[in-house]
């Protein structure tokens, strides 16, 4: 007598893989996600540093550039001189605009020096600006050294 037995999973088997299939691949699109929302969080803030680096490399450039710094409390307005040029950072609140550039940050915190102590007139050769908490708080320094005519009037 043959043994016409056919060699088969049964349906309860194939519902069981299917489930813990089901189940991996669950667990998969879940880790996937969190990777995704770490890598977006990463790619956030490396921006908004790489923001704040270009805008303190434009910022020391134009220190050592110009002359004369100014800054109109009443317009929140900072205007950089020399003989032939001038060029100006206006400042909101949730960016600043320098000609046509603009930097997407949010400033906490504006301090104005000059000769070491704090200015409030307008003569400018230091500022210390402070970032929100969204920008890590960071604090920006920047300064120029004095010559005999930042001295004069």
């Amino acid at each position: 007598m043959k043994n016409n037995r056919v060699l088969a999973f049964t349906l309860s088997e194939v519902i069981i893989v299917l489930i813990l299939t089901s189940i991996v691949i669950g667990l998969a699109f879940t880790v996937l996600g969190l990777v995704q929302k770490q890598m977006f969080a990463i790619q956030s803030n490396y921006n908004k540093n790489l923001e704040i680096k270009k805008f303190q490399t434009a910022l020391w450039m134009d220190f050592n550039r110009y002359l004369t710094i100014q800054y109109n409390t009443f317009e929140d307005k900072m205007v950089l001189k020399n003989e032939i040029d001038s060029i100006s950072y206006n400042f909101s609140k949730d960016y600043i605009v320098k000609e046509a550039d603009t930097f997407n940050i949010q400033l906490k915190t504006k301090q104005f020096y000059f000769d070491g102590d704090l200015s409030n007139s307008n003569k400018l050769d230091a500022i210390k600006f402070t970032t929100t908490k969204a920008y890590q708080s960071q604090e920006l320094f920047i300064f120029k050294k004095n010559d005999a005519t930042s001295y004069m009037d």
